[in-house]
This record gives structure tokens, sequence and C-alpha cells, in this order.
């Protein structure tokens, strides 16, 4: 009786969601479908200059105050674009070489002449970005750390050799978590310092690979043997801009090879206003995947408004790239069993919201569903990076071990910037384990092994929870020599495809055994059996799709036959991704409608920055968070 309460309750909230999603498409919001670009085609804009940016020039077209943009080029500048840039009053601050941008400052009443060089693709203002705020056992990793081959032969993964980028606060090398490991230090903010007194690059260095040398290895990283570049680009408060991670991202691309940077973390993100198709972050994380590197970004903490409501939409950048790994947290109560796992209540949900507008107002969001997976991310214990102001500020973060002794001073944190390097670290041993993967296949590895937690929707949860254990066990089996030119639907594996499930502290769970895909999912068995041109460097998981007619169909130039395409989003019962309840029918996603997901409207964006995290669902900045910005002000931010 109580399974038959449950099922009717259910379908009640599904017909309420449906109720909503007609009503709010007869709103506010224009919601035509729109007409998709053909691949590699420029989406037919209105306005190159972004929204927010659009909103200064417009209050500021008397005056000549002066505005700090990104230029983001689609050619070589001409000479009339270089004469203008000459121009008195016009700075040109940086040039990132590699993504064919440029940060730039010029008055206000400048900015549509700027934007009207046929070679200027866009124009956006250089945004603030802000940090967003037992592990090794849970995950899987420890399950993975001794590897014997067929010879006999033992290794261990742990990361070795696998350089991972961490462009946050700084790191406090001296850590003994850490330390000798940090190779390369660079600071990007100005404040020509390399160490960490805000915080939370430490702990986040640490989460993907501290090296359990201390409290008999209870706080062991991911992957603790693995090199990290320190790249700081948040400043002593926490902050920064566009144009500086922009920096450190054009010399991650530089230096790569140097330092054999095969993973970059991103806990830290801006308003996701403009289509990933524009937005400068969005472009330069696009690059560092099609070049070989695995961008991993932190969903954002705007699952919940400051008064307790779930909200969708609150994806932020660059995480709403779609070849970026999109993490949100799980809280795992701690425990190492992930029987009673579910996600935070403030992991930022999907559907992206970015947006660009077509020449006749209209506004087309980008709607994909994200994040990718989750990871635990709630009251995590890592490296406290000594005197810094997260602690001095919030004493409650403080572990109270190792008194007097700062290098070995452990502190909490919570929030989707601490499972983000969860699975950097994971991605680490995946390419340990098999250097010659490519991101998207790192990716595919990664959502096809997950575990699907009951009762969460893929909004919420993506392919479901980190399973490093199946990851690596798949990674092992895929072959090294895969081109771009190979054919699809060849061998993937060196031998047959394993069970589907793994065991991880006495618990046996069914992999997901599908990937996300666009605004829907993939599932079938040939996405580990057959190779699938959307595994290549240069292409997108989500060209596996085609949209016509507001339909979601296979590109069978992509992937093989016998690959399932569905565009439902579905409320999981826990076994594989496409099993449980529909939350939003077919097609919904392909709408550019408001959507109302759970009984809640999904707003045009979030106002608020994530603040550190101090336990599920407690924001440091909380209280003046609902003062300042959530007061009827929320859908405003992008209007």
């Amino acid at each position: 009786m109580k399974k038959t309460n449950r099922s009717t309750s259910r379908t009640l909230l599904t017909y309420v969601a449906i109720i909503g999603i007609v009503a709010s498409l007869t709103g506010r919001v224009s919601t035509s479908v729109p007409t998709f670009a053909a691949q590699g085609q420029r989406d037919e804009r209105a306005d190159k200059v972004g929204h927010k940016l659009r909103k200064r020039v417009r209050d500021n077209t008397a005056n000549s105050e002066n505005v700090s943009v990104i230029l983001q080029l689609n050619g070589q500048k001409s000479p009339r674009l270089q004469s203008l840039l000459k121009r008195n009053g016009i700075r040109l601050k940086k040039d990132y070489s590699n993504f064919n941008s440029s940060a730039i400052e010029l008055p206000a009443n400048v900015v549509d002449e700027l934007a009207s060089h046929n070679e200027v693709d866009s124009v956006h203002e250089d945004d603030d970005v802000i940090a967003l705020g037992h592990l090794s056992s849970t995950t899987g990793a420890d399950d993975v750390r001794t590897q014997t081959s067929s010879a006999g032969t033992s290794t261990t993964l742990d990361g070795t050799g696998i350089g991972i980028a961490i462009l946050d606060s700084g790191i406090y090398a001296g850590h003994k978590s850490l330390a000798p490991r940090v190779v390369y230090s660079q600071d990007f903010t100005g404040e020509n310092r390399v160490d960490d007194p805000y915080g939370h690059g430490t702990h986040i260095a640490a989460s993907a690979a501290g090296n359990g040398s201390l409290y008999k290895g209870n706080y062991t990283g991911i992957a603790p043997n693995a090199n990290l570049i320190n790249l700081r680009v948040l400043d002593s408060n926490g902050r920064s801009k566009t144009s500086t991670v922009l920096t450190a991202l054009n010399w991650v691309f530089s230096n790569r090879a140097s330092y054999n940077i095969r993973v970059v973390n991103v806990s830290l993100g801006g308003a996701a206003i403009s289509s990933y198709k524009n937005d400068p972050l969005c472009i330069a994380v696009r690059r560092l995947v099609d070049a070989g590197v695995v961008v991993v970004a932190a969903a954002g903490n705007d699952g919940k408004d400051a008064f307790g409501r779930k909200q969708y939409g609150g994806v932020h950048a660059p995480g709403n790239e779609p070849s970026a790994i999109t993490v949100g947290a799980t809280n795992s109560f701690g425990t190492n069993s992930r029987g009673d796992d579910a996600v935070t209540s403030y992991s930022s949900r999907g559907p992206t919201r970015s947006f660009w507008t077509d020449t006749s107002g209209v506004r087309h969001y980008d709607n994909l569903v994200k994040p990718d997976l989750v990871a635990p991310g709630n009251k995590v214990i890592s490296a406290q990076a000594t005197n810094n102001q997260l602690v001095e500020e919030n004493p409650s973060l403080e572990t109270g071990l190792a008194p007097g002794r700062d290098n070995q001073k452990m502190m909490y944190l919570s929030g989707t910037s601490v499972s983000a390097p969860v699975v950097a670290g994971a991605a680490a041993l995946i390419l340990q384990a098999n250097p010659k993967l490519t991101p998207n296949m790192v990716k595919m590895l990664l959502m096809y092994t997950a575990q699907q937690l009951p009762n969460m929707n893929m909004l919420e949860q993506g392919a479901g929870q980190l399973n490093i254990e199946g990851a690596v066990k798949l990674a092992k089996l895929v072959r090294t020599d895969l081109t771009n030119n190979t054919t699809v639907g060849s061998p993937l594996l060196t031998s047959a495809a394993p069970a589907p499930q793994s065991t991880i502290d006495g618990m046996t769970f069914s992999w997901a055994q599908g990937i996300l895909s666009d605004q829907g999912y993939a599932k079938g068995l040939p996405l580990i059996t057959k190779y699938q041109k959307i595994y290549g460097t240069g292409v997108l998981i989500s060209d596996a799709t085609l949209q016509t007619n507001g339909v979601l169909i296979a590109d069978l130039t992509m992937i093989s036959s016998g690959v399932l395409i569905s565009d439902c989003i579905l409320i999981s019962n826990g076994t594989t991704i496409g099993s449980g309840l529909n939350l939003l029918p077919a097609g919904v996603l392909l709408a550019d409608g408001v959507l109302l997901a759970d009984g809640v409207l999904v707003a045009d964006g979030v106002l608020i920055s994530d603040g550190v995290l101090v336990a599920d669902g407690v924001l440091i900045s909380d209280s003046i968070l609902a003062r300042s910005t959530l007061l009827g002000d929320l859908t405003a931010f992008m209007q």
C-alpha cells in the first residue's frame, strides 16, 4: 500500500509540473521553438553586446564612463579595428592569443562602435567571478588504488605523472598534505603572492590530491600523488574577474605540455547569462578541451533561495559549457556507505538558462541538462591554509585537529566547489590508468558508471553520483589506438564489457549505463562496446543528437545504431538512467519557455553570487543576500 501511495504522489507531482509548464508557456516569456543552426553555423544574433553590458551601455550613452570588456573575435583584427583600439581613452589590457580574445577598457559610449566591426563576434562585460564554496573511500578511489597487471605486477593508481591545474585562491604549499607536489605557482590577481590568504584553494587542492600523510590517511585526496599547478586567480577576498581567469586559462593552454596538465579544476563561477556559444569563459574552456585537457567546473550553490525554496536554472559559468564536466554536490552524511547519499539542497540544478537573442528580440535559452554528475561536497574535511580569512571569520569551519601546528590543520567546507576537485582527482586516476583517453571519453566513463540516486531527477544529479571504481575498471579496457578517424561502430574495448555494477564499502549498485546529451540522454551497451564519433576531439558529446521540429533524434554519423536517445527528464528510481518517473515530458527543454519542475518555477537567472558554504544549505553570506538581492528581484537579473 505504501508503494502505491508513493507512486500516486509522484504521478500527481508530474501532472502538477506539466500543468505548470503549459501555464508558464502562455505567460510573460516568448516561447516559440527556436530554429536550430546547423553544426558550425553561428546563430543570427541581433546584438553582439552581452546582455549585462548592454544595460550598462544604455544607462551611460550620454557620458564617457569607462567599462572593462572582453572582446571575442572571429577572425584577424582589421586595420579599422586596430585603429579604433589605438585611440585615446581605449586601453588594451591583455590579449588571449589562444582564444582570439582580448580584455579592453574603453568608454561605454564606444562599445557599439567596437561591436560594429565584422570580425567582432561578441563584447561582454568583464564580470565578477567568485569562489563557489572520508572521500577516497566513499567515492571508490580506495578500491582502485592497487592495480595488478596480467603479468602479476602491482602498480599504485594515485595520479602519478598527471598535472592538475587549480584555478583558485592560491595554495598553502607548506601544508603536509600537499608538500612537495605544488610544482608551479603563479599569481594572476596583482597581489603578488601565491599562498592562500582566503583559504579556499588549499582545501580544494587537497580534496583533489591530498597525500593522506596525516591522521592515518582519513583525509586522503582522490589522486594523492598528482602534481599540482597553483594558478591564483581569486584575490584575498575570494573574488576575481573574467579577464583574470582568462589569463590563467591562456597560460594553461600555452604550458600544458610542460607540466603534463591533463586536468583543470575551476571551483569558481560567474552568472551564466550569455549562451555558452558566446561566453568568453566557455569559449576558452572549449579550446582547452579540444586540445585534450579535461576541464571540471562547479555547478554552483544556487539550488535554493534564502527562504529555502527549491529553484532550477542556477548553473553558473563556465559550468554551462557543454564540453566541461559540471559537478553538483551530494551529502554523504559522514558515512562511507553510499546507501544514504543524497543531492544537497544547495547544489545548483539545471537546465542552463544562458541565452542568445535573435533579430526578432526573442531569447533562445541553451536549456542543457546539467550538472553532468554529482560528488560528495558537504562538510568535507581537507587541508587548511594558515591564517586564512574563511576560518577567521567563521570559526565553525575549524576542525580542531593539530592545534598549534599550522602545516597540519584541517577545515570543513561545503559546496559544489568542494565536489568539483573530487571529480578532477578522479579524472587524473582515469588518465593515469589510460593516458590515451580524450576528455570526452573521460566524461563518458564518469557518466556511464555513475550511480543513480533514487528520487533525484536529472536536473539535480545529472547521470548520478561519482563511481571511481567503475570508471577506472572501464577505462583500462578502452583501446589505446583510437583516433578521430576511427570508424563509428568499431570495437571500443580490448575485451568483453564488464558487468555494469560496482561494490563500494559493501554496497553493490548498478551503473547508470547512459550519458547526458544536450537536452536529453543516451543509453545502451554500444556506448561502451563501440566507438562513437562523439568521443573524439573537436566535437561535443551533445553532437550525438539532432533537433528537428522540436524533436531530439540520433545523428547516425556520430553514434552507432543501438543507442537510444530520449529527451524526457526523469525522477530516478535508483537503478539505471532512463528508469523512473517522468518529471518533464519529451520536447519541453527544446522550447524557450519558462519551465516548471517539482512545482518550482525556473527563474531566468539567479542574482545571488555563491558564498562559501558552512554546512548543508547554510551560506556564510545568507543574511546579506536575503536583504540585498532576493526580495523580489530574482528574475529581473536577466531582463
